[in-house]
């Protein structure tokens, strides 16, 4: 009996479910899926635009509000648009690159960063997008309140040259900004404050630098930010003060970015259907119920199984003759 209990207990020791060590335990992660994650951005996107035609203002106010950057970059002599649109409009070998840039890689090269995430870098991928999305809807608060003309669109005398109408005849944009042709009217020509343009374009390169690998994308990391800056003030589309201020929306929206994730994780957990916890057990906790009421604990054989079975078994014979005799027939 001793070596029996002794087997039993060691048996139902190695039944016991092993714990972890507490703060080793593994967090679920919910799964991306490009069919959500997909319409979250063209709806983000889709805002930008919006956000950005119907922030268009007074033109009276927004060519104030550029003359007045203006005056601040020459005071403390950091107007470094006047020497760079002079340069790319003088020399076409450098413009029109410009224009392809400032029109194209924009809309181009934040998706491709977007995707490259969200195969390759799935850990990273969720605060990097709330990062971006929370400081394209900070642009927008900048180009609903401060409504901007860039310097292409100041008057003659302030020296600009708007090198997008120099060099249309080699892209595919018009006169007006970076539309395609007919299009212009459909964009918001005044909402050069802050520039997103240098905004989008560090994001890209904080990613490249953090996430590439290798030094080849650390170089474009570093590469990419500083060259659209270059680009928007040679192509006369924004102030130094524009880049520096689309720096400081990416900074604002790194550091609200945490707080966004918590609150967006809260709505989920309260829009979510909750779960009726389940009916506790009759007759003591620890118990599992296995079928009819019958209840058992883990190593335990289930009790009058047979019983339930078969029936209750017969209660031994007690013959008449074995009565008479005075002892049972066990005894026999």
């Amino acid at each position: 009996m001793g070596r029996r209990e002794a087997a039993g207990e060691k048996g139902e020791g190695d039944r016991m479910p092993q714990t972890e060590t507490p703060g080793t335990e593994v967090s679920p992660r919910t799964r991306l899926r490009w069919w959500t994650e997909l319409p979250l951005i063209l709806l983000v996107y889709g805002c930008y635009s919006a956000g950005r035609l119907l922030a268009r203002g007074d033109v009276s106010s927004a060519v104030d509000h550029g003359r007045a950057i203006l005056r601040i970059e020459q005071f403390l002599h950091i107007d470094a648009e006047h020497p760079l649109n002079r340069l790319f409009t003088r020399q076409a070998w450098l413009g029109v690159p410009a224009d392809f840039w400032y029109a194209s890689l924009h809309y181009l090269v934040t998706p491709l960063i977007l995707v490259w995430l969200f195969r390759f870098r799935t850990a990273h991928y969720r605060a990097a997008r709330t990062w971006l999305m929370t400081s394209t809807f900070i642009g927008l608060i900048g180009f609903t309140l401060l409504p901007t003309c860039p310097p292409r669109l100041l008057a003659p005398g302030h020296g600009f040259v708007d090198t997008m109408a120099e060099y249309s005849s080699y892209g595919w944009w018009g006169g007006q900004a970076s539309a395609p042709r007919g299009l212009g009217g459909m964009t918001n020509q005044y909402a050069a404050m802050p520039s997103l343009h240098c905004g989008w374009a560090l994001w890209c390169g904080v990613m490249l630098w953090r996430y590439g690998g290798t030094r080849a994308t650390k170089v474009l990391g570093v590469a990419y930010p500083l060259l659209t800056a270059t680009v928007v003030m040679g192509t006369a589309n924004h102030y130094l003060l524009d880049a520096v201020a689309g720096a400081a929306v990416m900074g604002a929206g790194f550091l609200l970015g945490p707080y966004v994730t918590r609150a967006v994780n809260l709505l989920k957990a309260r829009l979510s259907p909750r779960r009726t916890p389940a009916s506790p057990v009759p007759g003591g906790t620890g118990s599992s119920v296995v079928s009819g009421g019958c209840q058992t604990s883990t190593g335990e054989r289930i009790p009058r199984q047979r019983e339930e079975r078969f029936g209750p078994e017969p209660e031994p014979d007690t013959s008449s003759t074995d009565a008479g005799e005075g002892a049972p027939a066990a005894a026999r």
